[in-house]
């Protein structure tokens, strides 16, 4: 049984711990690179993007209009580059969870639907990296190793 859960646990985690860099860069190239695309589309389609969201009956859309698209854009060119990751995770997140209620959740029968629409998986990513973190390849991760201890004195990572 020991051989058994070295194998299947402790192999796959050795080899894990290796890659820990990759997850966080992944993901948020990821979704960085699609709002960074998106964003600038909604910049670019203003009127359009502005008529969308007074459809869906979001207040003052015509400040939360370009407000939204210009957090897309900046948001995800942020965790391209991995400076205020966190934040820009957040940001983008509570959009996420803004247009599941005002443009998906009429059509919303089970969890089912809900857990398909690709906001709820973007909405997922923003999570992790909120809580996560960006990793150590990023600009916060930099600035925190210069700048930002941890409780104990030792250098924070990510």
């Amino acid at each position: 049984m020991r051989l058994l859960v070295q194998w299947l646990v402790e192999g796959p985690q050795r080899i894990a711990s290796h890659l820990a860099w990759l997850a966080p860069l992944f993901a948020r190239i990821t979704v960085g690179w699609v709002f960074l695309w998106s964003g600038w589309g909604k910049l670019n389609s203003l009127p359009q993007v502005t008529e969308n969201f007074v459809g869906w009956g979001i207040p003052n859309a015509h400040v939360l209009a370009p407000f939204v698209s210009g957090v897309e854009f900046f948001g995800g060119l942020l965790l391209l580059v991995g400076l205020l990751s966190r934040i820009s995770a957040g940001a983008l997140g509570i959009t996420m969870i803004v247009a599941i209620r005002s443009a998906k959740w009429a059509d919303v029968d089970s969890l089912e639907t809900l857990l398909g629409f690709d906001e709820f998986e973007y909405l997922a990513l923003f999570l992790w990296i909120a809580i996560a973190g960006p990793g150590v390849l990023s600009i916060d991760h930099v600035l925190q190793r210069i700048f930002g201890r941890t409780d104990s004195g030792n250098t924070a990572l990510s």
